[in-house]
């Protein structure tokens, strides 16, 4: 058997050399490497073979195979090298011309509205902080006035994480909100403050035209001494009126947040349907925006901040629905979807 090994490779070696073109190397690599080639017969039927003899043959059998497959690597890089010059002589290159330029990507809508929003409350004197998005509970509910027994917490489905302590708690989770950013910055930084936090937050729902279960939110935190809710109002006409416009409508209406007293809802007239009611707005003409009020006093407190010296406002805001108003888009999930003809409108 290893004679007919020999034979088989001086045959196949010296076949491989009249080969001229890559289809042949094709019908000869099936021929001698295929699945039916003698070479794939003799290294299967070694199994019938006595021990000793099986290790010889299979030895000089594999180191057969990996010299035809180094001939036809051979035989294929001289065959590409000799089709190249032949292309060369007959189409000459010239190289004055320019290359072929590389696609160049760019922010993705979020971020592009993100960074516009940034730049907005930044001009107004805030400060851009951001914070860990698997965070504690402590500063996710508790800090902001939102016990374990609390009703807000049903309304954000919270993925937590698999960490116990010792009393068998989980106090871990995917943050709800950048809230829990605005009660970090209360325990650490002396008033005043005027910072803009923004950041990933998580909830576990379904997805719809107006949530997902990952989205974006961007908080603000003020205090100092007689900030009033006035100054709020102005602060959100004024972004309001840099974003989205000057001839915008947007209505304030009170609402309910537990770590503000008294609360209040911002909200823009839908653009998609020009306040006449539509799938995006729910048939209301309005999209709500944002959430603020003044800050709880309990919420400054366990914060290290005197309620009585300072006073402050907070306020968020889903990022996510104001490049929805600005451009007309009526479901949410397109931003996630990795659907290059949408995303290279932006």
């Amino acid at each position: 058997m290893l004679n007919q090994l020999e034979e088989l490779k001086l045959n196949a070696l010296q076949e491989l050399k009249d080969v001229n073109d890559i289809k042949g190397l094709g019908s000869w690599r099936v021929r001698y490497l295929g699945r039916k080639s003698n070479l794939t017969k003799v290294l299967r039927s070694l199994a019938s073979l006595p021990l000793e003899e099986r290790k010889v043959v299979g030895a000089r059998a594999n180191q057969v195979k990996v010299d035809l497959e180094e001939g036809l690597r051979q035989r294929e890089r001289v065959l590409q090298e000799a089709r190249l010059v032949v292309s060369a002589k007959e189409e000459p290159i010239d190289v004055t011309l320019p290359g072929r330029p590389f696609p160049i990507g760019h922010l993705h809508p979020i971020t592009q509205t993100l960074y516009e929003i940034c730049d907005i409350f930044v001009s107004m004197g805030f400060q851009v902080v951001e914070g860990p998005e698997v965070e504690w509970d402590y500063y996710n509910f508790e800090a902001l006035n939102i016990p374990k027994e609390h009703p807000a917490r049903d309304t954000m489905s919270t993925s937590w994480i698999d960490f116990e302590t010792d009393s068998g708690e989980s106090p871990m989770l995917l943050r709800t909100h950048t809230t829990s950013v605005t009660a970090r910055i209360a325990e650490t930084v002396p008033p005043p403050i005027r910072v803009v936090e923004p950041g990933r937050v998580y909830r576990y729902e379904a997805s719809d035209a107006t949530h997902t279960p990952m989205f974006y939110q961007i908080d603000g935190f003020v205090v100092d001494k007689g900030v009033t809710i006035s100054e709020l109002k102005g602060t959100l006409f004024e972004f309001a009126r840099r974003f989205f416009g000057e001839n915008r409508k947007v209505r304030f209406r009170c609402d309910y947040f537990p770590f503000v007293e008294p609360g209040v809802e911002m909200a823009i007239e839908c653009l998609l349907c020009g306040g006449k009611g539509c799938r995006l707005c729910g048939n209301t003409g309005w999209i709500e925006i944002l959430g603020a009020g003044m800050t709880h006093p309990q919420v400054l407190q366990r914060g290290g901040i005197d309620p009585e010296v300072y006073t402050s406002f907070a306020f968020g805001m889903g990022i996510d629905r104001l490049p929805m108003l600005r451009h007309q888009i009526d479901d949410t999930r397109l931003f996630y979807s990795s659907d290059l003809r949408f995303l290279r409108q932006f």
